[in-house]
C-alpha cells in the first residue's frame, strides 16, 4: 500500500506516522522548503484539552485527552507534563469564574499556591486555576524530530512541491494542506493568528500561563533559555501578512500585565499564520473526489492531530482491506 500525504505540517506528519507504523509506504509532499511551513510552525504546542473546552465543543476533551501520551510515545522526552496555569487580574476575577464554569479538570489556587508553582509570579495574582493533567511541547522541535523519525521509518519527503512525480501511482491520497484546501472544502474558513517570541532572563516559568483577555485567549509558553512564545490573536481573516500594530501592542501589554520584566524583553520574532477552521471549529476526516481530507484544526493542531491521524489511518486501511477482499472474491468467482 502506497499513500501520498500532502502537507508536512502537524496533521500531515501525524497521519504519515500512523500509516507508516501500520506498514504503509508513505510519501509526503510539501510546498515549502521544510516541515511546518504553515501555521504549525507558529503554534503554541499546548496539549490542553480541558482549557480548550472553555471555548470549544466537548469533543475537544474526548479527542485530545490522549494527545500528550501519543506525542511522548512517538518522541520520548518531547512533552513537558507540568500542567497549565490560568490567571486573571483582580478586576477580572468574574471572567476567571466564567472560564471555570465552562470546563473541568482544574483546581482553584490562592496566591500562595500560585507562588509555589511559579515563584516569579509571587504576589502578583491572588487566585487562579490549575489544570494539572495538561502538558506542552515545543512545536518546532517536535516537527523536526518527527520528520527525522519518519525518514528512519522509510517515509519519503519531497519539498518545494505541490504534486507528486507524474509517473507515480498511489493507493490513496490524503490532503493535510490546511487552508490551502479551501477550494475543495467550501465550508473551510481562515482564522488569522499572530504570535511573538520574546527573550528575557528576568522571568522563569515552568508551564504555559493563560491570562484572561477581553478579546482573545492569551498564553505565554516557556521555550527554555529565557525564551517565551506569546500568542495568539484570533481574527476572522485569510491575511497572512505581518503582525499588526494593534496585535503587537495587545500581546506585549498582556505579557507586561503578567510580569513587568517582559517590558524589557527582546522581541526575537513576530509571526502570523492562517488557521483552517470549519463552522464548529473542530477538525474532521472527510473523503471527496477520491481524496481523504484531514483538516479544520483551528487552534488545536498539536492537540487533536493524533486522534484525527488515527481516524484517517483507520479509514484508509479499512477501505483497502475491503477492496482486497472484494478483488479476492472476484478472482474466486472467476476461477470457479
Amino acid at each position: 500500500m502506497h499513500v501520498l500525504v500532502k502537507g508536512a505540517g502537524v496533521a500531515g506528519l501525524a497521519v504519515a506516522h500512523e500509516l507508516a507504523a501500520r506498514g504503509a509506504h508513505v510519501t509526503v509532499i510539501e510546498k515549502s522548503a521544510s516541515v511546518g511551513g504553515g501555521a504549525s510552525w507558529l503554534a503554541g504546542g499546548m496539549l490542553a484539552p480541558w482549557c480548550e473546552r472553555e471555548s470549544a465543543e466537548a469533543d475537544v476533551i474526548r479527542l485530545g485527552h490522549d494527545a500528550a501520551r501519543w506525542w511522548e510515545e512517538a518522541l520520548p522526552g518531547t512533552v513537558t507534563f507540568n500542567g497549565t496555569l490560568v490567571l486573571a487580574p483582580p478586576r477580572d476575577t468574574a471572567e476567571l469564574r466564567r472560564f471555570a464554569s465552562r470546563t473541568e479538570g482544574y483546581r482553584w489556587l490562592n496566591g500562595e499556591e500560585i507562588a509555589a508553582l511559579e515563584p516569579d509570579l509571587a504576589g502578583r495574582f491572588h487566585t487562579g486555576l490549575f489544570f494539572d493533567p495538561e502538558a506542552h511541547l515545543d512545536p518546532r522541535k517536535a516537527l523536526t524530530r518527527l520528520q527525522a523519525k519518519l525518514e528512519a521509518m522509510g517515509v519519503r519527503f519531497l519539498f518545494d512541491r505541490t504534486e507528486a512525480l507524474g509517473n507515480e501511482r498511489f493507493d490513496r491520497i490524503v490532503d493535510c494542506t490546511g487552508f490551502a484546501a479551501a477550494s475543495a472544502l467550501p465550508d473551510l474558513r481562515g482564522v488569522r493568528g499572530e504570535m511573538l517570541y520574546l527573550e528575557t532572563r528576568e522571568v522563569t516559568l515552568s508551564r504555559p500561563v493563560r491570562l484572561i483577555h477581553p478579546r482573545f485567549p492569551l498564553y505565554i509558553v516557556p521555550r527554555g533559555g529565557g525564551r517565551f512564545m506569546v500568542g495568539a490573536t484570533m481574527i476572522e481573516s485569510t491575511d497572512s501578512g505581518p503582525v499588526t500594530a494593534r496585535s503587537m501592542m495587545e500581546l506585549l501589554n498582556a505579557s507586561y500585565a503578567l510580569h513587568p520584566a517582559f517590558g524589557e524583553a527582546r522581541i526575537l520574532e513576530a509571526g502570523a499564520g492562517v488557521r483552517p477552521a470549519f463552522p464548529d471549529n473542530m477538525p474532521k476526516v472527510a473523503e471527496k473526489g477520491g481524496t481523504i481530507f484531514v483538516n479544520g484544526f483551528y487552534r488545536h493542531g498539536f492537540l487533536l492531530a493524533p486522534a484525527l491521524a488515527r481516524q484517517a489511518a483507520g479509514v484508509i486501511l479499512t477501505d483497502i482491506s475491503r477492496e482486497t477482499q472484494s478483488d479476492e472474491a472476484h478472482r474466486q468467482r472467476a476461477s470457479a
